[in-house]
Formats: structure tokens, sequence, C-alpha cells
């Protein structure tokens, strides 16, 4: 019987050996980090600089750009680091600051997915009070329950798995879980089971009602609306619904994965579809949002031909 207090660290047990394409791994990993990075910081600096996007919508785009940064950044660094490594280990604190950052990340964005369906079904369907709703106030505190809400619930589940004792360190997955840890206790973990439980409706189903609620009196609206409100709903809420069911799918997949035996899967599929949430959702919302947001596409048109401009200037001196 292993307790916590002698566990000091978690073997993380789905790493295999790449052998020659260890370093191929370790490129695509690090290219796609990068690639999700550079995207949304370049999104982000849009926003931030430009006065004319200092709207309720962009600021929540831009609190959902910083969430996708700060996820990536805890996960795919860390499978970089491990791809290289011939023993993939991971210390007991920092195993549960992972699962902080990473459960604080899920959260998160759900929540900032529900305040922007919000946003929208105000925008369309209450146009003329719209500013009246969305006051700068309204905003900074939406923004702050989108954050602090799911910092505090998963910092409880935290403190419950941490004070359970342990009868094993071997993790079945590339990153920790704290689902995966639970399965590990040898103590009683029914509160946290519960706890768990609640914790994950609370932060899945609120917010999925709500963007179904929102969603169906936007279609509402459009159905019995002019051509303007059709156009104006299918601009704004077309890149909202494709990242709420893209990150759904994945989140949906993770969840499964570790509730459920799904060793019949190849092991690569698994890992790849482990990171689905984590890649696929920051690599595809920033040019479903670019390219579909008339202001966000024409600013960054004339970044791009301001800084090849600049280039030919510089060549032709």
């Amino acid at each position: 019987m292993v307790n916590f207090t002698q566990v000091s660290y978690f073997t993380l047990g789905a790493y295999f050996d790449p052998g020659p394409l260890r370093w191929l791994y370790f490129v695509i990993i690090l290219s796609v980090y990068v690639l999700i990075v550079l995207s949304n910081l370049l999104l982000i600096v849009v926003i931030c600089m430009n006065t004319t996007l200092h709207e309720p919508m962009y600021m929540f785009l831009c609190s959902l750009f910083i969430n996708e940064i700060n996820g990536s950044t805890v996960c795919l660094l860390f499978i970089a680091y491990q791809i290289l490594q011939d023993v993939h280990t991971i210390s007991y604190n920092l195993c549960f600051l992972q699962i902080f950052l990473l459960y604080s990340y899920l959260g998160v964005n759900f929540t900032n997915l529900a305040i922007m369906s919000y946003d929208r079904y105000v925008a369309i369907c209450f146009p003329l009070h719209y500013n009246t709703h969305m006051t700068p106030r309204k905003v900074t505190c939406l923004i702050v329950v989108i954050w602090l809400s799911p910092l505090v619930a998963v910092g409880v589940t935290i403190v419950l798995t941490a004070s359970l004792k342990l009868c094993g360190n071997i993790i079945d997955s590339v990153y920790c879980d704290n689902y995966l840890i639970i399965k590990l206790a040898c103590s009683e973990a029914t509160v946290n089971n519960f706890y768990e439980l609640v914790a994950s409706m609370v932060f899945i189903s609120v917010p999925v009602i709500v963007i179904f609620f929102t969603y169906i009196q936007i279609f509402r609206v459009c159905f019995n609306g002019t051509k303007q409100t059709r156009q104006k709903a299918v601009s704004t809420c077309t890149p909202h619904l494709f990242s709420v069911v893209n990150f759904a799918f994945g989140t949906v997949f993770q969840i499964a994965q570790t509730r459920f035996d799904l060793s019949h899967l190849p092991q690569m599929l698994r890992i790849i579809l482990s990171l689905y949430h984590l890649t696929c959702q920051p690599l595809l919302n920033t040019p479903m949002y670019g390219l579909s947001l008339t202001k966000i596409r024409n600013l960054c048109k004339n970044i791009f031909f301001s800084s090849r401009n600049a280039v030919n200037m510089i060549q032709m001196t």
C-alpha cells in the first residue's frame, strides 16, 4: 500500500518508444504550439490595439484566445519535452499544477463560449438595447465570472484529490488527469467522485443550456426577421457555433477515455484524440474568427499589406 505522502512522482504510461521518429514528433508538436501561440497572439494584439474592436464581443474573444494559449502552453510544451525523454515521469506537485491549469482551461472555455452566446443573443434579439445591457461594467463582471468560477471549482478538486491515499503512481495518459489519480486511490473516494460529477455537470450542462436557449431565440428572430438580421447572425454566430461543436467533441472524447475502457482503439489514435481539444480548438478558432468577422479580417489585411509595403520600401532603398 502506497499512501499519498510516499508518492513523489507519477509515471505517464501512455507514452511509447517512437524510435527514429522521436525528433519528428517533437518538431510536429512544437510547430503546432508555435502556430497556436502566434495566431492567437496576432488576434489578441489586433483587438487590443484597435479601438474600433473595443466592443463586448471582441473582449470575450480576446479572453478566449488568451485561455487557448494557456491551455496549449501547459500541455504541448510538456508533451514535447516528454517525447525526448526515455523515462516519462512527472513530480507529484507539478502533476497537480498541470491538472489545475488544464481543468481551468476547460472550465474557462465552456463558460466563455456560453457568455459569448449570451452576447450574440442580446445583440441580435435586442439590438436597440444592446449598449444598455452590455455596459463596460457588466462586460468586466462577466469576464471575471468566466475566469474566477472555474479557478475556484478546480481549486476545490485539487484539495480533495491531494488528500487521498494512493495505491500506485502509474497514469495511463500523456498528461496528468484528476480522475485517473482518483482511480489510484486506496482510500474512500466517494466525496471526490461526487464533487467531480457535480462540478462537471455544472460547468458543462449550464453552458450548454445557455447556448441552446440563446440560439433557439436567435434562430426564431432570424426566421421572422429581415435579410440584414439573418446576415448579421450568420456572420457572427457561425464561428461561435463551430467553436462550441468542435470543443464539445474533444471534451466528450477526453471524458469518455478516462471513464471507459477504450484499449481496443489504437494507442496513437487515443493520444491524438486526447489532445484534440488542446490543439484543434485553438488552431481552428483563429482562422474561423479571423476570416468570418469582417472587422478583424479587414484589420489583419491592413497589417499584412502594410508590413509587405514596408519590406518592399526597405528592399528598394
